[in-house]
């Protein structure tokens, strides 16, 4: 099995782009990521693109205009961990022979998507949870709650990320919020699902990113920028839920717990010591709180205290969204698991600018999907190690 580096990477500014289509919002990013890396796209062996509202052959239409045909494209949805699931299936070809380099993709324009469709959740036939009223913010409020019952939060610890992240995205260029809120904002905001309120989620957007991925030796040979070190992929799972998450602990679900753990065996890291920053799925506040815990960053029980001593903030042991997160960044469905991994090679690579990790080597992106998708509502975690 091969080492898998990181030899390009490029996004758009993510926010509402209801005049450019899912094509332009992908050409942009791969071209910026081709210009990144430096090479022809005519080099690329494979395309990844993960999408979720997309029109079908989104990734063929995306990167012709590049000039790149010829070569397998695949379109992957996986809810939220669609752009995670490309960077794992490409991270997989190259690592195990199959190609030399590549192109990871992810897409989304909620602004086209919502023209057709309308705004709101679409159920799917015979999804009882939906029926049932299991909204995404219905769950997430959920979580909120057992936080508070369990863990002892307060709704100031909910808010926290919240208030973190949007600080964060002051100073992150491609960020669609660009405001700082406090806590009384945030709970003066309209109500969405008791304790959840607007601030506490984030928005609808539209975007794209991608990374280009290459084996060792096509690295070799072709990285041109000698200031950057080299930062690759050292452990990706993808990693699904299955009959002992039916039950739907928000506190523990097993594919989140068990994904964080088989990344880090194999990439021979301890969450809680050599993790330097981390880029996670914060569809609402209080879902980072409980993530910490799952991740394996603190001791179970314990998330609220590590919020607390100030370990996720920028200038903590453990920086935890330093770009802004979802809440800040925004959250273009399939693209955002291909952003947080462009995310933490910037902070490897130290070029996160204001939001910067100093001395960052080790840093783990996480998106979570699912929930609301049918009888079952399976839940699936795109985990990924990457180090310097």
């Amino acid at each position: 099995m091969r080492d898998v580096y990181v030899l390009g990477i490029g996004q758009t500014v993510f926010g509402k782009h209801d005049n450019l289509t899912v094509n332009d919002l992908g050409e942009a990013a791969t071209l910026a990521a081709v210009r990144d890396a430096d090479i022809s796209p005519k080099e690329f062996q494979v395309a990844y693109c993960g999408s979720i509202n997309s029109p079908p052959t989104v990734v063929q239409s995306t990167l012709i205009r590049l000039g790149i045909g010829q070569i397998p494209m695949y379109t992957v949805e996986n809810a939220c961990a669609s752009g995670s699931s490309a960077v794992h299936l490409l991270y997989r070809d190259i690592r195990s022979g199959g190609c030399e380099v590549g192109v990871a993709l992810g897409i989304e324009s909620l602004s086209a998507y919502n023209k057709k469709f309308g705004k709101g959740l679409i159920g799917i036939e015979g999804d009882m949870d939906t029926k049932l009223g299991l909204t995404m913010p219905s769950f997430f409020a959920m979580l909120c709650n057992r936080l508070i019952q369990e863990r002892g939060a307060t709704l100031e610890d909910i808010c926290y990320p919240s208030i973190k992240n949007h600080k964060a995205g002051v100073t992150n260029p491609y960020s669609q919020y660009k405001k700082e809120v406090t806590f009384e904002e945030i709970m003066a905001s309209p109500m969405i699902a008791d304790p959840i309120t607007v601030l506490q989620c984030c928005p609808q957007s539209d975007g794209a990113a991608a990374v280009v991925l290459c084996s060792e030796e096509y690295y070799n040979k072709n990285n041109k920028k000698t200031n950057r070190s080299p930062v690759r992929i050292s452990a990706s799972t993808i990693s699904v839920s299955g009959a002992q998450d039916a039950s739907y602990d928000p506190l523990a679900l097993d594919c989140v717990i068990s994904g964080a753990k088989q990344v880090c065996e194999e990439a021979g890291v301890d969450p809680q010591k050599d993790i330097d920053v981390v880029e996670m799925h914060d569809a609402f506040s209080g879902e980072e709180l409980a993530a910490y815990e799952m991740l394996g960053l603190c001791e179970p029980g314990k998330g609220v205290s590590f919020a607390r001593s100030g370990t996720v903030e920028l200038g903590g042991r453990c920086p935890v969204n330093p770009s802004g997160g979802l809440l800040s960044m925004g959250h273009p469905l399939g693209a955002s698991g291909v952003r947080v991994v462009n995310d933490v090679a910037r902070q490897l690579w130290g070029e996160a600018g204001a939001n910067q990790v100093e001395g960052a080597n080790v840093g783990m992106t996480q998106m979570l999907g699912g929930v609301l998708s049918g009888i079952e509502s399976p839940v699936v975690a795109g985990i990924h190690i990457l180090v310097k």
